[in-house]
């Protein structure tokens, strides 16, 4: 997805939240129950976030070999092959009525155009800038559908927080920064989109996620399926595409689920606010993208912003 991915990427309490219907049956035997349930609901969510942010800097290594739309698309392409194997979406998106494909085709565009401009984003700042810049319109959302006190003190520790991120580097990437406003604002969309697919009667959140992201392979193929051609020469270059999209798109999904099982939402929506810290530390870890006090002081305000945020009491 970015992030998937649908980074089921995922990336807010909203949007997992959005992902019903999670493994049932299919998470494996009753070996594979016990491990889930003696392993702690924290351990999981560590699990999700680090590989919700470790899949984009492997791409960003990636961009080395194969063109950054490539990388986009091998992301994207791969992850919907393991989920299409997985719950071949194609049955549940048969039986939807033309409202229920219209808006899985809708969700799939946001997925495939939110991907593209996250990828281009960090192809010119920081993960953690990125990530933290992607926040903003969460927060907003929030501060717009509950209107209290506290989405309004969220909402004025986030602007700040993601003005002092763009400030430092509107100058020497604009063009980074302008990708970055606009997967921020996909990712919005993506969440209210997110909600219908999860209220839809008739089709679960990761069937809809699966037929999704098929869709968005598919749009997406015209502008990156080109770009990452050269990636079937080149078998490291293919694996790595595929373990990108497994990184952001799978093993971020379904450990949210296993994590999200067991933890109530308070919890997990602390939790969550960590996410652009964790996006920071793993662009100094991997891509030695170390922030400057600016903005570290930024990413630290988004993520009191998240912390301090409530969505919307569910009706």
């Amino acid at each position: 997805m970015k992030h998937g991915q649908a980074r089921f990427r995922l990336r807010c309490s909203g949007i997992v939240e959005a992902k019903v219907g999670a493994l049932g049956p299919a998470s494996g035997g009753a070996r594979g129950r016990a491990l889930v349930e003696r392993t702690p609901p924290h351990a999981w969510f560590l699990v999700s976030a680090v590989f919700h942010y470790l899949g984009p800097a492997f791409a960003v290594l990636l961009f080395a070999r194969v063109d950054v739309l490539g990388v986009a698309w091998l992301r994207i392409a791969s992850a919907a092959a393991i989920f299409a194997a997985w719950r071949r979406p194609w049955r549940a998106f048969a039986t939807l009525d033309r409202a229920g494909r219209r808006l899985l085709a809708t969700w799939g565009a946001v997925l495939a155009a939110m991907n593209c401009c996250f990828y281009v984003a960090i192809d010119r700042l920081p993960l953690g800038t990125v990530a933290a810049i992607e926040f903003l319109p969460v927060v907003a959302l929030a501060a717009v559908g509950a209107r209290t006190a506290r989405n309004a003190g969220a909402l004025a520790l986030a602007v700040p927080g993601v003005y002092l991120l763009t400030d430092v580097r509107l100058a020497g990437a604009p063009l980074g920064v302008a990708f970055a406003f606009a997967n921020a604002m996909l990712f919005a969309a993506y969440i209210v989109l997110a909600h219908r697919v999860a209220r839809h009667p008739s089709v679960s959140g990761i069937d809809g996620l699966a037929a999704a992201m098929l869709i968005a392979a598919v749009a997406v193929t015209p502008v990156g399926g080109w770009a990452a051609a050269p990636a079937a020469l080149d078998p490291v270059a293919l694996l790595a595409g595929v373990g990108v999209g497994l990184s952001s798109s799978v093993i971020p999904y379904v450990t949210d689920q296993l994590a999200m099982a067991r933890l109530s939402r308070a919890t997990y929506a602390l939790m969550v606010s960590l996410l652009p810290a964790t996006a920071t530390v793993i662009g100094i870890l991997v891509l030695t993208q170390v922030p400057s006090a600016t903005e570290a002081l930024g990413v630290g305000l988004v993520v009191a912003a998240v912390a301090v945020h409530r969505d919307p009491a569910r009706r």
